[in-house]
């Protein structure tokens, strides 16, 4: 038999992106948002062809006519596309929509960017198209929501909801730019805000306690003022662009370490454990920060049926979460069996490992890999007395383990 050739391909993937902070955006005197990436910030906006401009109805409703100002006065050829917005539309049918204006214009491999501005679900979908494009053209993000500005804004990924599952197809494709404007966060609405924050306690519990220090304290705040900083007593010491910034900063400095996932271990996958079945089945009626702060909670009453997390620290998480208006806990996690399916789905998608993050401390973490039925029980029994009996104290919801569990 004749021995059979092989060639061996090696190649080392580097990819920068840019993820800009920036104010007034949509000033036709502002040249971020016309600007191509990759041209040093001069914003000549000077590609061969028209751009696509994507926005969700949101955004068309609020900024549509500012944002059309915003092209003519600067002579920037551009087309417009307007998606629908909500979970329930981020779908392949709408990638394929996308893409089929993107030829529909004439939209080159490199010179003309889409631009997709409005919140999670336009930046996936637009995302995606773009990588699927001539297997994959450049775009630029403009996040409009808070969830999107302080967590999506630095993802490389994109996804679409297939099949009852959440982001079940999608692709690695980070934009080369991206711009943040926090004043468009003020005319969101305060669930989204809530919201957003819950993405922000994630990254606090598993890296930062200052942080989480300054969720605490200003929860409230925060939500009320949309994190304009606005009131009197918080101009000078700004909680909102501090928690902005130390949120984008946590989010980068893990992703940088680990951008095409190649490690399953990932500490930015806490709160995401448990929250995707949950998110799926129950929308439209929870948000997709409102599960994460729940899956926080619940995995924080884990690590402390574990003895690992002290029950001051799980009291100030609860506490917390309940300071930014959002619930602790929902019926489906009280639910043993739901909380089952969700770890199951989840260790598909770690190669069936849990790499479950548990909290040491706030700002600590450890992973596990031996989580057992027990204790998603247990964790579930005190998730459903935090949603049937708020008042109950953490302590006594807490007390009542099965022989052999850690105290």
């Amino acid at each position: 038999m004749t021995e059979p050739h092989r060639w061996t391909m090696k190649a080392t993937r580097h990819y920068d992106y840019e993820i800009v902070e920036t104010t007034d955006l949509f000033d036709p005197d502002n040249p971020q948002l016309r600007r191509l990436p990759d041209d040093g910030g001069e914003g000549t906006g000077e590609g061969v062809g028209a751009r696509l401009v994507v926005m969700d109805e949101t955004v068309e409703e609020i900024y549509g006519r500012r944002i059309r100002h915003y092209f003519a006065r600067n002579a920037v050829s551009v087309e417009y596309l307007t998606l629908p917005g909500g979970d329930a539309h981020k779908t392949f049918e709408q990638v394929l929509r996308v893409a089929s204006r993107l030829t529909a214009i004439g939209t080159n491999r490199r010179g003309t960017p889409p631009i997709a501005i409005g919140g999670g679900v336009v930046q996936d979908v637009v995302g995606m198209a773009a990588s699927l494009y001539r297997r994959g053209i450049p775009y630029v993000r403009v996040p409009t929501t808070l969830l999107c500005q302080i967590d999506g804004s630095v993802s490389a990924k994109t996804g679409v909801n297939y099949e009852g599952c959440r982001n079940r197809l999608g692709t690695f494709a980070p934009p080369p730019l991206t711009l943040i404007d926090r004043g468009l966060i003020a005319s969101v609405p305060e669930r989204q805000v809530r919201s957003g924050l819950g993405e922000a306690l994630k990254m606090a519990l598993i890296k930062d306690a200052e942080l989480f220090a300054l969720l605490e304290e200003y929860g409230p705040t925060l939500v009320a003022e949309r994190l304009q900083d606005s009131g009197p007593g918080t101009r000078a010491l700004q909680p909102g662009r501090t928690v902005m910034h130390r949120a984008i900063a946590g989010m980068a400095e893990e992703l940088c370490k680990n951008l095409w996932e190649t490690d399953l271990k990932r500490i930015v996958d806490y709160g995401h454990t448990f929250s995707p079945v949950v998110e799926m089945t129950a929308r439209p009626e929870l948000c997709h920060g409102e599960v994460v702060a729940m899956d926080c909670v619940f995995s924080a009453v884990l690590a402390h049926h574990r003895g690992r997390l002290p029950l001051r620290d799980l009291e100030r998480i609860v506490n917390t979460v309940r300071r930014i208006g959002l619930e602790p806990s929902h019926p489906m996690f009280g639910d043993p069996a739901v909380m089952r399916q969700a770890l199951t789905d989840t260790m598909r998608h770690r190669d069936n490992h849990q790499y479950l993050t548990l909290l040491t401390g706030i700002g600590r973490t450890e992973f596990v890999d031996d989580v057992t039925a027990a204790e998603l029980d247990e964790a579930a029994r005190v998730m459903a007395v935090l949603d049937r009996d708020p008042h109950t104290p953490l302590a006594d919801a807490c007390a009542s383990r099965p022989v052999g569990m850690a105290a």
